[in-house]
């Protein structure tokens, strides 16, 4: 496979925008975004999917803590 040149990937990462800006704006509901998830399908690399699907993970897990915190889990229960 070839490197994508950078015609492509502007359209891959252009792709990828609208994809996260149809997720944010739908509550991360897929179904409503399928239109835009088979764009940046089609528009990038399968590595890059997979690493912008990841990153977005990430993202919104770093969010998450930063707005609500963390919470370590309780331990075993009675242990002393």
């Amino acid at each position: 496979m070839t490197a994508p040149n950078s015609t492509q990937r502007k359209s891959c990462w252009d792709a990828r925008d609208l994809l996260w800006k149809c997720l944010d704006e739908n509550d991360d509901k897929i179904s409503s975004c399928q239109k835009f998830q088979s764009e940046f399908e089609e528009k990038c690399p399968g590595q890059w999917v997979k690493y912008f699907i990841k990153r977005r993970d990430f993202l919104k897990y770093k969010e998450k803590m930063q707005t609500e915190g963390f919470t370590p889990a309780e331990g075993p229960q009675g242990a002393s």
